[in-house]
């Protein structure tokens, strides 16, 4: 039977792996280990930070999610690493305190705020310097193509017109704007997100290539350009 979420495996493998390359090559210049995962629902990225020795504070806005963040957290035993409250990008520096943590995970959630621009503010006003951010922002030409390739064309034009949406340059020019050095880019699911599904069935050992080429291509413009997320990692800048 076809895996019909291995294509999706593919992208959060490869999202979980740049964001562990980038933590490793940080923390040898600063060992913090506190983090502020904005909008970090049920613990999808939390639990396997908190596994890997980093404290966690999830803000959310949704009760439900951090209920069921503390289920997960205490069926794992990380109750003591992983925490959750009550909150969201307006009123984060109020929740968490300003120059409070020593990286701040922000995936998927700056292309639903109001103001993107100060919403990085905020980011950058809890962390410590020497700080980092996690970004990660869903981008508009991959969305469009994915739509128009399906044959959804209308939708795809509303895409394409639809405020709220990025590409690459604009997403580099709010983080260095917001007072961040970006240190890495990365595109994830630029080629895994169009692969059919019967080419991973039918040939032997073609999710790992998709994998390894995935990885390969991360760090192409052009290729970054296109991916359907856009991974950032960047430090407050002094």
């Amino acid at each position: 039977m076809p895996d019909l979420h291995r294509r999706r495996s593919v992208s959060q493998t490869r999202l979980s792996e740049i964001l562990v390359a980038a933590l490793d090559g940080w923390s040898v210049d600063h060992p913090g280990r506190e983090v502020v995962d904005l909008g970090g629902g049920t613990g999808g990225m939390a639990i396997g930070l908190g596994e890997r020795g980093y404290r966690v504070r999830v803000v959310d806005p949704s009760p439900d999610a951090l209920a069921a963040l503390g289920r997960r957290t205490a069926e794992v035993h990380l109750n003591d690493s992983v925490s959750g409250l009550q909150g969201d990008a307006t009123d984060l520096v109020e929740v968490v305190g300003a120059t409070s943590t020593d990286l701040v995970v922000c995936h998927k959630v700056l292309e639903v705020v109001d103001d993107p621009g100060q919403a990085l503010a905020a980011i950058r006003t809890v962390l410590r310097p020497g700080g980092a951010l996690s970004l990660v922002v869903t981008q508009r030409h991959a969305a469009v193509l994915t739509q128009a390739i399906g044959g959804h064309i209308a939708q795809a034009h509303r895409t394409w017109a639809a405020p709220g949406m990025f590409d690459r340059d604009q997403v580099l020019t709010l983080v260095r704007r917001a007072g961040f050095e970006v240190v890495a880019t990365r595109g994830v699911g630029a080629i895994a997100d169009h692969v059919a599904e019967s080419v991973l069935d039918s040939e032997a050992g073609a999710h790992a290539e998709l994998l390894a080429l995935e990885a390969a291509v991360a760090t192409d413009a052009a290729f970054q350009a296109l991916a359907p997320l856009l991974h950032v990692f960047a430090l407050r800048s002094s």
